[in-house]
């Protein structure tokens, strides 16, 4: 997949460079499963001096958003960096998104579920109505995953991303 996505991605990168100063690929770590920290890639879709660790913007107005980050998140397309994250085996296709240190760091045991499977560019919460309120506030989809994991839900996730990408919504 990377291959073929090879171009998108330097279309990407170079759209970024212009639109904005700064590194086109953003890095931030995040837990995975068993509570290992890895380093998430994404294209970079807010300004460089933003914050990395503040909450993620919720809408196109945010002031931290580049122009193009604006698109690269309604299309889900800042997410595909992560393909390398699947390619070295922190994250899967589909799985709980993976948390920031500092979240997990409150976490009491149930939360602590969530670590037993790796994490996922997409699952369950990033298809749902509730995508507009952090995860860890709405942890019961990660829950649901975990119950009830199979190829089959695994296929329908994916099938139910790739159309609220196509559609525009971000589900990624």
């Amino acid at each position: 997949m990377l291959i073929i996505f090879a171009p998108l991605f330097v279309f990407v990168a170079a759209l970024i460079k212009v639109d904005s100063a700064g590194p086109a690929l953003f890095r931030q770590k995040r837990i995975g499963k068993d509570g290992e920290p890895f380093d998430i890639w994404k294209f970079r879709s807010m300004r460089a001096e933003a914050n990395p660790y503040e909450r993620s913007p919720v809408g196109d107005c945010d002031p931290r958003l580049t122009r193009i980050g604006r698109i690269l998140r309604r299309l889900s397309i800042d997410e595909l960096p992560q393909l390398v994250n699947v390619m070295k085996g922190e994250m899967s296709l589909v799985g709980p998104r993976p948390e920031m240190p500092f979240i997990v760091e409150k976490y009491g045991p149930l939360e602590r579920q969530r670590l037993c499977v790796r994490p996922g560019i997409t699952g369950l919460w990033q298809i749902s109505p509730a995508r507009a309120m952090p995860i860890h506030e709405n942890l019961n989809y990660d829950f649901s995953y975990i119950e009830n994991q199979s190829i089959t839900l695994d296929c329908a996730i994916l099938l139910r991303t790739i159309t609220a990408v196509i559609r525009g919504i971000g589900a990624a």
